[in-house]
């Protein structure tokens, strides 16, 4: 251990992942420097050379295959219980490349602001900024995303979930949830909230783990000198997965409010994908088509969901 005795538990989920694993591994030394930390890797039964990339790349990883393809969570969830001993605990997609100094950074204010989960700002590869953070699913944010559009409603707190503007991404600042593609969590908060869900399979559970560290009283914050490049995953361009992630934010919506009130939700995400579609959206034909079909609201997320 270094002599602040932390230990940074790095966890990885892959999944088909190997085209992406020599940049991330490359990211961790000058991202990490300075952290005492070690890699875990959940390969979720991919049909490529995941597993042989990771070896050969960072023989001192740890490699846990799932055999199956068990989900984003359950990966998680698998790497952090087979993890040498960490103090926290930082969850990295596939696609994310930390800047040089991002892993201190995190870590920095995950102590000092004495929160539960610390992610860092992130950019796309075009140097472009992801808006991150979030604020809780309600019934006029769904709507307020349906009727202006997640970045224009992002910019009122009551009519957008999506937080946007320049002054939340410059300073410290707290959310109800944050984008789970980069995330450090300590090991108290860990220990705390539990392991991840595993029901959703992929999409929501960060929400759903974040909210529910929200309410054991572990705030979700912004670093904003701690930086890091997001290639994103297909979610934006498969219609499948859209159409899951869509469903699952019903799913998560339903468990924690009214019978009412997710009926307005779903009305919301139905308005919202149904309007898109019209205007020729495939990955909002395809969520709409879920929504209105009670056998797939029904069907239990997994790798043949929608199929």
């Amino acid at each position: 251990m270094n002599s602040s005795g932390e230990t940074v538990a790095v966890v990885v989920v892959t999944y088909n992942s190997a085209r992406l694993l020599e940049d991330l591994i490359a990211s961790l030394g000058p991202g990490l420097d300075g952290l005492d930390w070690h890699l875990t890797v959940a390969d979720n039964a991919s049909a490529d050379d995941s597993v042989a990339e990771v070896h050969r790349l960072l023989p001192s990883a740890q490699v846990v295959e799932m055999g199956r393809n068990a989900g984003y969570a359950a990966g998680i969830n698998a790497a952090v219980a087979a993890a040498k001993p960490h103090t926290a605990i930082l969850v990295l997609n596939p696609d994310i490349r930390l800047r040089p100094g991002c892993g201190p950074t995190l870590l920095a204010n995950l102590r000092r602001t004495k929160a539960g989960i610390v992610v860092p700002r992130l950019e796309r590869g075009d140097g472009s900024a992801i808006a991150v953070l979030r604020r809780e699913p309600s019934v006029p944010r769904a709507f307020g995303d349906a009727l202006l559009g997640a970045n224009r409603a992002g910019r009122y707190p009551l009519l957008g979930e999506l937080v946007v503007g320049d002054a939340y991404y410059e300073r410290e600042s707290a959310a109800d949830w944050a984008a789970g593609s980069a995330m450090l969590i300590s090991r108290e908060c860990w220990d705390k909230v539990g392991a991840w869900d595993e029901s959703f399979f992929l999409y929501s559970e960060e929400t759903e783990y974040s909210l529910r560290a929200r309410d054991a009283g572990y705030v979700t914050r912004l670093a904003p000198d701690a930086l890091a490049v997001h290639l994103e995953g297909d979610s934006k361009v498969s219609p499948r997965l859209w159409a899951l992630l869509t469903v699952n934010r019903v799913r998560l919506f339903r468990r924690r409010n009214p019978a009412v009130s997710t009926a307005a939700y779903w009305s919301a995400l139905v308005l919202r994908e149904v309007s898109r579609s019209l205007r020729g959206n495939q990955a909002s034909k395809a969520a709409a088509a879920a929504l209105l079909s009670p056998q797939r609201m029904k069907q239990a997320p997994g790798p043949t969901w929608g199929l």
